[in-house]
């Protein structure tokens, strides 16, 4: 019998995206559930009544105006958190006392360090398992990554360095928690790091103008030679016309660079431009397979309804350690 799922917020990243023809498909949390044999769409609920009518005309499921009321009516077995994150307590906390026994909550955990340290702590208790949906977790190109970093093929980690810009005029500070959660949490999974805010420089995070400089560090990562403290820094800008997702990573013997649409390896060579010297020689490009990220989250949250001693890739305890290096960030002085 197939594992019924809801989804609470109805919007761009609940199912709204999933018209956008140029995204890998499934992109939504509708998406993959529906796209899933082993799951089915039982419900959705908004307070809005055009996306709820769109909602139900593009899945075919009952829609409610009240989260409650879809839980008391569905009893799903997954809940799917796609609202505002300062709703995201509410909702992880309603479902567990609904016996929801697994919830999936939209990235950022929470809009406080407060509210996140309460779902997480909500997690810990086994009331109910809570996925964050930081969905590069779940994609084929940053399982490549994590490996080439981790098999020892470019040498100890050096550093790191994350650019995100995200538009002309979109004020800084919402560009880091709007996309700054999923590069942080994707620097941590990769390196099993734990990141660390040390200074700012440039613009500050309330402009909508000019670029910030963020310098912290990688608090013993996995994939350094030795147990130790290693720099990162992230450029954060506006005034772009585009978008930029990218981390690059300076090892001892080559070079990774992963983001939106790209996917490098460098390695050390003998240099044709100086004898007795080393460069760095391209020997990989792209990542033209499926990533299937959001299907691999939906997996993970069904394998937490089916083995309740499944631990998910991306926890709470995951969203909670992002949440908490955006609040170290947010309250420099």
């Amino acid at each position: 019998m197939a594992v019924k799922a809801a989804i609470a917020g109805l919007g761009r990243i609940a199912s709204l995206l999933e018209e956008d023809p140029l995204r890998e498909k499934p992109c939504t949390h509708a998406g993959a559930v529906a796209a899933n044999p082993r799951l089915v769409l039982c419900g959705g609920a908004d307070t809005d009544e055009e996306r709820r009518r769109l909602f139900a005309e593009k899945w075919k499921t009952p829609v409610y105006a009240d989260v409650e009321t879809m839980l008391r009516e569905q009893r799903p077995r997954i809940l799917h958190i796609a609202t505002h994150p300062d709703s995201h307590w509410r909702y992880c906390s309603l479902a567990a006392r609904c016996g929801v026994p697994v919830a999936v909550c939209e990235k950022p955990l929470a809009d406080t360090l407060g509210a996140a340290g309460k779902i997480a702590a909500l997690h810990r208790s086994g009331k109910i398992t809570v996925v964050t949906n930081h969905e590069r977790r779940y994609a084929a190109d940053y399982h490549r990554a994590r490996n080439i970093l981790r098999g020892g093929r470019l040498g100890p980690l050096c550093g790191v360095r994350g650019s995100l810009y995200m538009g002309r005029t979109r004020r800084l500070l919402d560009v880091l928690w709007h996309d700054g959660t999923h590069l942080a949490d994707a620097v941590m999974f990769l390196t099993g790091a734990a990141l660390k805010h040390r200074r700012s420089s440039g613009a500050a995070l309330g402009s909508s103008t000019g670029t910030a400089y963020l310098l912290g560090s990688l608090e013993n990562p996995s994939v350094a030679a030795v147990s130790i403290s290693l720099p990162f820094l992230l450029e954060l800008g506006a005034g772009r016309d585009h978008l930029v997702f990218e981390i690059e990573f300076s090892c001892e013997q080559g070079r990774l660079r992963i983001g939106n649409g790209i996917f490098e390896v460098w390695e050390s060579k003998k240099s044709p431009y100086a004898e007795k010297f080393k460069s760095l020689e391209k020997t990989e490009e792209g990542f033209n397979k499926k990533t299937g990220y959001f299907s691999g989250m939906v997996e993970d949250a069904l394998s937490c309804v089916l083995n309740k001693e499944h631990i998910p890739l991306s926890s709470a305890g995951d969203g909670f350690r992002v949440i908490k290096y955006l609040h170290t960030i947010q309250a420099w002085r």
